[in-house]
């Protein structure tokens, strides 16, 4: 697995959306945050473009991804914002060239879907961060988030080092043991949206990381299911599981008639008895760790320790 090579100051970032339309009062202040990391910045069209709930068309969308890996002059990748569309564009993109030039990229949420296609078709590490329109914007964007952010980006190329919650944020063991293995996943629903199609995700071996948000408690029992009928979960060698944010029952005023995110995990992931840490302080929330998605972890869910060592 190539590990791109690290960002330094005065390198150039594209600036792109695969997905989801940026807000125009966002945009300069999503370049700004960059450039305070002392980063160029070029931006795409598709920070610019509004085709209904995407950010601009199929072919815009690619286009710009092509362009930002193609220009030898930019040196990382950054994705705006998630909300819907990277599913929608991979089979227009050009895995060769994008294999040939291989950069930091960095992204969630939807572009959960970029992340799988590039590890595995592509064979360079991603990045699973906090993105410049929906996080580095916000005033509680906290040191934690950027210094996990920055580590990972602009530092860590190759060192090994711990995944680590905030003090006050302490992991929890849902199933002891240890194991090792290629780090994966992001979000649950674009996880399990490429379940059949030729963008699967394989988690044979690998160390499956999952969040959600915005997801009742019952979507997020049927996509568990259905990753744990196709195999999915049978393969991994363990989990990490990360923020469920908003993720509730249907009908609030009825508890009852719903079923709690840890009686789900509870029945569905426990009895695989793989190695299972939950908690992780990653995903849609503050603060956030950024994870180094191809890299080689190795996981003590007794002690909730998680070594980033390849």
């Amino acid at each position: 697995m190539i590990c791109p090579k690290a960002l330094k100051k005065g390198d150039t970032i594209g600036l792109i959306s695969a997905s989801g339309a940026t807000p125009p009062e966002k945009l300069q202040p999503a370049i700004a945050s960059i450039e305070k990391l002392g980063l160029n910045v070029v931006v795409g069209e598709t920070c610019h473009a509004r085709h209904g709930y995407l950010a601009g068309t199929d072919d815009l969308r690619v286009a710009d991804v092509h362009r930002m890996f193609d220009d030898p002059m930019i040196d990382g990748i950054f994705c705006i914002r998630g909300g819907y569309g990277a599913t929608k564009i991979l089979a227009q993109l050009d895995f060769d060239l994008i294999s040939a030039n291989p950069k930091v990229f960095a992204g969630y949420s939807d572009v959960t879907a970029l992340h799988i296609a590039f590890n595995q078709l592509c064979g360079f590490v991603t990045y699973h961060t906090p993105m410049p329109s929906t996080e580095f914007i916000r005033q509680e964007m906290d040191d934690y988030t950027w210094q996990s952010f920055i580590q990972l980006i602009m530092e860590n190329e190759r060192k090994a080092y711990y995944l680590k919650n905030p003090s006050h944020q302490p992991m929890s063991t849902l199933v002891p043991g240890s194991a090792s293995g290629q780090l994966i996943g992001g979000n649950l629903t674009l996880v399990t949206a490429s379940l059949g199609t030729p963008y699967e995700i394989d988690t044979r071996g690998k160390i499956l990381f999952l969040e959600d948000i915005d997801e009742t408690e019952q979507r997020v029992d049927r996509m568990l299911t259905q990753l744990k009928l196709a195999g999915k979960l049978d393969d991994v060698a363990g989990i990490l599981l990360g923020a469920w944010t908003n993720c509730e029952p249907e009908n609030p005023e009825k508890p009852a008639h719903s079923l709690s995110l840890q009686t789900i995990f509870q029945e569905i992931l426990v009895p695989l008895g793989k190695p299972m840490i939950a908690d992780l302080a990653c995903g849609h929330c503050l603060p956030t760790m950024s994870l180094p998605l191809g890299r080689s972890v190795k996981m003590d869910a007794d002690n909730q320790r998680i070594h980033v060592v390849g």
